[in-house]
């Protein structure tokens, strides 16, 4: 009735008290199998930094057809997915570790996946997602059942389990020991003070497309470093305004936004002499 992803070996039968375990419930289980199979989740799991079960609820269906679903009250397009299925592969999932498990409903009425909830779920013994489809699930499941509902954007899909893949994803990446170098995951956007990532360059130096910056190729860390903080800043003023208060800025950084302001005036003012 379950379906293992990422099979475990001899090696990972015994996983490391630091595992998180994620419990997926969802029709295509073998949606998540495949999602979850390479790059840094696949290597978290055989780490046994991650453990991921998935639990189809049309295991838990009566009757020959084994439905899932049914047409909603007061009309309308779609079908609804019924209580019982769910409550009974909920159930199961629950049953199957006695670790606390924090229970998500993906669902674009959620409140939305910023990474500061990643690092918090991260930290958890346990996750179980509950992927929908069709127009969604009985309410009454939903007020019984999840802890909370997550969304990844103001869009809809055909189902959770996109939604759940990505979970996964930013999850397994924050465990210790996922990434080649932990540095990584804290260099990255939205991590420490929330601003966007700086530009990155690897070789060649010279290319059709352009020139590695200078600053970059100068071995002056503390250069390479200023560049660098300016760049996010001035990315995150420029795509995502929101994210950034100049008010709130120490001065450092009000500095590094000045001198990039005098820099394109300059640049400006010399294209329109020019």
């Amino acid at each position: 009735m379950t379906s293992d992803i990422l099979p475990t070996s001899e090696d990972d039968a015994s996983t490391d008290a630091r595992a998180i375990r994620i419990d997926v419930v969802s029709l295509f289980p073998d949606f998540i199998d495949q999602a979850a199979a390479v790059g840094v989740v696949g290597r978290a799991r055989e780490r046994g930094l991650l453990t991921l079960q998935g639990w189809n609820p049309r295991d838990y269906a009566q009757g020959n057809y084994r439905r899932v679903d049914d047409r909603p009250f007061g009309g309308g397009p779609g079908m609804v997915m019924l209580i019982e299925p769910l409550r009974a592969a909920l159930a199961a999932a629950r049953a199957a570790d006695s670790a606390p498990v924090r229970v998500i409903y993906m669902s674009p009425q959620g409140r939305p996946l910023t990474q500061a909830k990643v690092r918090e779920l991260a930290a958890l013994p346990r996750l179980m997602l509950l992927c929908g489809r069709y127009e969604g699930v009985d309410e009454r499941l939903l007020q019984a059942e999840i802890d909370e509902e997550l969304s990844i954007g103001d869009y809809v899909l055909s189902g959770g389990e996109l939604a759940a893949a990505v979970i996964v994803d930013a999850v397994a990446r924050l465990q210790d020991g996922a990434l080649g170098d932990a540095e990584s995951a804290v260099q990255d956007s939205f991590e420490g003070d929330g601003l966007l990532d700086c530009p990155h360059y690897t070789r060649p130096v010279e290319h059709a497309m352009g020139r590695v910056p200078d600053v970059l190729l100068s071995g002056n860390h503390a250069e390479i470093a200023r560049w660098r903080r300016q760049q996010s800043l001035v990315r995150t003023l420029a795509r995502r305004p929101e994210l950034i208060d100049e008010a709130a800025l120490g001065k450092a950084d009000r500095r590094l936004l000045a001198d990039w302001r005098a820099a394109r005036d300059a640049d400006d003012s010399g294209g329109a002499a020019g």
